[in-house]
């Protein structure tokens, strides 16, 4: 006799349930993060640095460039986290 199916929150609940699923959320967690990371910094920073090159400022765009990066990777990764551990706790 085949089996019925599971309710939507009881089978997301299987899929949540073991080591490989942990470690596949680790992992795309950690892709996310870095493309998070890694875009704000390389547009703001060549944003930056295309700025002081036209201003003759030498390091302070690219430092506030840089400086806007990490505050609004830092913003994001937090919101990204908080529902995380609200959806997984």
């Amino acid at each position: 006799m085949p089996s019925q199916p599971l309710p939507p929150e009881e089978s997301k609940k299987q899929m949540n349930t073991g080591l490989g699923s942990a470690l596949w959320l680790a992992v795309q967690l950690v892709w996310d993060m870095g493309w998070i990371i890694a875009i704000p910094a390389v547009v703001l920073g060549f944003g930056g640095a295309y700025l002081d090159k036209r201003a003759h400022t030498a390091p302070l765009f690219i430092l506030l460039g840089l400086a806007l990066a990490i505050s609004v990777s830092s913003f994001v990764i937090a919101r990204q986290m908080k529902a995380i551990i609200k959806r997984r706790f």
